[in-house]
């Protein structure tokens, strides 16, 4: 049975207007809750302003960590769109992705309908372990 995580639409519908209104760039985030439940949604810029890599601005994304501090909750997970290609990770994302208590969302919109895919990821020095996460909007 795969991990199953729980998003509020709210959070997964700022998520996916963040990543479209980006395009054709990638966008980025990060989601927050507690307890393994996403609950907020936190946009971030793109300082590549690519199509095919993201880096979050460090002052936004530091801001963002004092919030959620404030707000008591936790980060669960990283998210980035993918404008052209699947919902899958990409060998870059793997190199890139080192927490391995965070989960991994891509957002794509290779197709007329976004897609979503949540990952977490195991990595050690000779194997990468990935785990497909169920995902429930609640």
């Amino acid at each position: 049975m795969r991990p199953e995580i729980i998003i509020n639409s709210l959070a997964f519908d700022a998520m996916i207007t963040h990543c479209r209104d980006g395009l054709p760039m990638e966008a980025c985030g990060y989601l927050g809750g507690k307890d393994g439940e996403v609950s907020h949604c936190f946009p971030l810029t793109n300082t590549d302003s690519a199509s095919d890599h993201f880096t979050f601005d460090p002052k936004e994304q530091f801001a963002t960590v004092k919030q959620a501090r404030a707000l008591g909750i936790d980060l669960l997970g990283v998210f980035h769109s993918h404008p052209e290609t699947p919902a899958r990770l990409s060998a870059e994302d793997i190199r890139l992705f080192n927490d391995p208590h965070m989960q991994y969302w891509i957002v794509s919109f290779s197709k007329p309908s976004p897609e979503v895919g949540a990952f977490m990821l195991k990595k050690t020095p000779d194997s990468v372990d990935i785990t497909v996460v169920h995902i429930v909007i609640k």
